[in-house]
């Protein structure tokens, strides 16, 4: 089910209109998982970071024994075309897929150099600058490299999301903050997370439990480029707890500002209004 309108799918060598058939009931990616994705977004008439998103994704197919089969510029171009098309000022998710036709003898690895590929448009809002979120513990945990494909933005990943994500929302909360297998706070159910105290902003180091995103290293430079000093280090529950100010970070909404973490309020505070005035101003920039 799509969650945005006016989608458009790049498949099997054209454009189509509409959430198009991609798959087949034998392809190994859809009874094996063997399907990566990325996400870019397309608002106010500029893509910030569209190559890198494009580069990602031939990175994650790769890490799941997926043959790559369009050079990052390709697929940057071949997005910029479907994004042409589109109304001006609208606000698209840029979604370029790969999946594995077939397996192996015993069917449980991919087959290398067959490759389905997509790339799915999808008009899709941006949330409002004052939308906010709340926060939690859940009892799920991110996983680690031997235990999962941690370094890839892969498709079976994310139901162990849901589920961190449906936990919370039952007990009334937004979204979790997630601890990786040592309990210290790896990320949200989904996006990276940043927390402010005495003006320096801190962020969980990228221990290889979770995809350290193109967002989260967008806000990093961008923010000590601008004198706020930013320390990526072991962090834990209590850390956020005694925090000033915690802020998302991730491609859909590029800043999400979180007003409460369980019983734990918190004002929107300046790091995190300038962590997106510095995104916009990056974005409309032309780097």
């Amino acid at each position: 089910m799509a969650f945005g309108t006016h989608i458009r799918t790049w498949f099997d060598g054209r454009w189509h209109e509409g959430d198009v058939a991609v798959m087949r009931a034998a392809d190994h990616g859809i009874w094996q998982g063997s399907s990566v994705f990325d996400g870019a977004r397309y608002f106010e008439g500029v893509a910030p970071d569209l190559a890198a998103h494009c580069a990602r994704v031939n990175r994650s197919a790769e890490a799941l024994m997926i043959t790559p089969t369009l050079a990052a510029e390709e697929m940057e171009a071949m997005a910029r075309e479907g994004l042409a098309r589109y109304a001006e000022g609208a606000a698209v998710y840029v979604r370029p897929m790969y999946w594995a036709i077939h397996g192996s003898e015993l069917g449980v690895a991919p087959m290398q150099g067959v490759t389905g590929f997509a790339l799915c448009l999808e008009q899709v809002p941006m949330p409002a600058p004052e939308a906010t979120t709340t926060l939690t513990t859940t009892s799920f945990r991110r996983p680690v490299l031997a235990d999962n494909v941690c370094n890839a933005k892969a498709g079976c990943l994310y139901p162990n999301n849901a589920r961190m994500l449906v936990e919370a929302q039952q007990k009334g909360f937004g979204n979790a903050l997630v601890c990786d297998a040592m309990g210290n706070v790896a990320e949200t159910a989904t996006a990276n997370v940043f927390m402010v105290r005495d003006g320096v902003a801190f962020t969980p180091i990228a221990n290889g439990t979770f995809l350290s995103g193109i967002t989260r290293a967008r806000h990093i430079a961008n923010l000590r480029a601008d004198g706020v000093e930013v320390r990526e280090t072991v962090l834990t529950i209590d850390d956020f707890r005694a925090a000033d100010e915690v802020f998302l970070s991730g491609n859909f909404a590029k800043v999400t500002p979180v007003r409460g973490f369980d019983d734990v309020s918190y004002q929107l505070g300046p790091i995190t209004r300038r962590a997106r005035a510095l995104y916009w101003d990056f974005a409309h920039s032309g780097a």
